[in-house]
């Protein structure tokens, strides 16, 4: 989507896994999460939590928009400034071209 990650998705995956499976050995998720986080050498475990819980919303488990769909709607919008931009000219061609055929022609 933006631009890209400074951590390999092979990274961000591992990371994610082993806070779910160390999560009981601490208090609270962002415990496990901290701990993760400095194992694994990540600069902060709010860095773990954004992707924990972007992976909850792509597989279902949480309410938001998926980073498929993110994908999409961000295509979708650049197609539509696209298309948007594409027609503004052909108007202003038009009008353009209309004005002219609207001038009296010397012969």
């Amino acid at each position: 989507m933006g631009r890209p990650s400074k951590y390999p998705r092979e990274l961000r995956e591992r990371a994610v896994r082993m806070v779910a499976e160390v999560r009981g050995d601490y208090p609270s998720e962002y415990a496990a999460m901290t701990a993760v986080a400095q194992m694994l050498g990540i600069g902060s475990p709010e860095t773990i939590r954004t992707w924990i819980r972007r992976q909850q919303v792509d597989a279902g488990d949480r309410p938001g928009v998926t980073t498929d769909a993110a994908v999409e709607i961000k295509r979708l919008k650049r197609e539509n400034a696209e298309l948007r931009r594409a027609n503004e000219i052909l108007k202003a061609a038009s009008a353009f071209f209309a004005a002219e055929l609207d001038r009296p022609h010397k012969r």
